[in-house]
């Protein structure tokens, strides 16, 4: 069940607090019957009316794909670039859940349902991206306590704490690979974190989101998450905190 203005706003008929409007003039039916009730819930069977004009509730999809390089990760690019909606089923309308770069690979989800979207990606819900970097000029142990810790990127943006390990190091190139997880999705933020301490990624791919990984596709490779995958996505970004046990009382 979802809220009426949620699938009023995912239809594209308005924004959500423009479908509150609509809702409260009036100008909204399910089943044939005006509801003015901002808190009303419709199944994926209710008929749905907004000015005598049906909308059509489309079922939530989620995909998880295995990003190559030289693609955008948008719906559509002005300047002509292969996007990665491409490489989903045609006739999916979906779009990505954050972004990777045009030269980044790896792992990024596609869906329809904003909501699921922005759990995903807004900062406060912590999902967290592994990523695996390749940098020239190797990062100091002072440098990796900087990214560790957070630091102010060009823009101001202040990133959050983050876990670096380095898993490889080659001296006599200048060159290092690095393992980094951060729960944050500020654009173009791993490249920029290591720009600020002095390293140029040469190579960038995201392994690991939330629990999901790349395990079984290969680059240009897409699967659908499972119902379980969804909600156990949801149930990452909203942990159940257990109740806390009650206190025994004392005696007077």
């Amino acid at each position: 069940m979802e809220r009426l203005q949620k699938v009023i706003a995912q239809a594209g008929i308005a924004s959500r607090r423009k479908a509150e409007e609509m809702i409260l003039d009036g100008r909204v039916r399910i089943n044939g019957k005006v509801v003015r009730e901002l808190g009303t819930k419709v199944g994926p069977k209710s008929e749905i009316e907004v000015d005598g004009v049906k909308i059509e509730q489309e079922e939530h999809v989620y995909y998880v794909l295995y990003k190559p390089s030289g693609y955008v990760s948008t719906v559509d690019d002005d300047k002509g670039r292969k996007v990665i909606t491409d490489l989903v089923p045609p006739g999916s309308r979906v779009f990505p859940v954050g972004r990777l770069d045009y030269n980044t690979t790896g792992l990024i989800i596609l869906t329809n349902d904003g909501e699921f979207s922005n759990m995903m990606t807004h900062p406060k819900f912590k999902i967290p991206k592994r990523y695996v970097a390749k940098v020239k000029n190797i990062p100091s142990y002072i440098a990796i306590k900087q990214l560790e810790s957070g630091l102010e990127l060009d823009d101001g943006y202040k990133t959050g704490s983050a876990k670096v390990r380095m898993k490889t190091v080659d001296h006599k190139k200048n060159s290092a690979i690095l393992e980094i997880v951060i729960s944050e999705g500020h654009n173009r933020q791993i490249r920029r974190m290591l720009e600020a301490v002095g390293s140029e990624v040469i190579k960038l791919k995201r392994e690991q989101f939330g629990f999901l990984t790349l395990d079984g596709l290969t680059t240009g490779d897409w699967r659908e998450l499972s119902r379980k995958e969804v909600s156990k996505l949801r149930e990452l970004a909203n942990p159940v905190v257990p109740n806390e046990p009650r206190g025994k009382k004392k005696k007077k």
